[in-house]
């Protein structure tokens, strides 16, 4: 009689622990598979507040005369009518230039 008392509660143990880890997924599996979908979530609202930026920054380069200005000046160097325009050299590249 003990022998079928032990082998019941094994099986309910068994049963228990299957309950718990059994299956296609475990619940180890689950766990980290929530973990990796908030790191993902975080991923992506970044990444969309980044699209949001830069269509903004689009936006602006295309309709707005001022940004438009800043940047051909900034990157392209160019200026007003008389506006003279110095340019800096490191030392170092008039080196290399040798």
């Amino acid at each position: 009689m003990a022998v079928k008392q032990w082998l019941l509660r094994l099986s309910i143990v068994v049963a228990i622990y299957f309950a718990f880890q059994g299956g296609e997924y475990t619940t180890w599996d689950l766990y980290r598979q929530k973990k990796r979908e908030e790191v993902l979530t975080l991923a992506i609202d970044s990444l969309k507040r980044d699209v949001d930026s830069l269509k903004a920054l689009k936006r602006s380069i295309e309709s707005d005369p001022s940004t438009q200005e800043r940047i051909a000046r900034e990157d392209f160097g160019m200026v007003r009518d008389k506006e003279l325009l110095f340019r800096f050299l490191d030392p170092d590249s008039l080196k290399s230039r040798r």
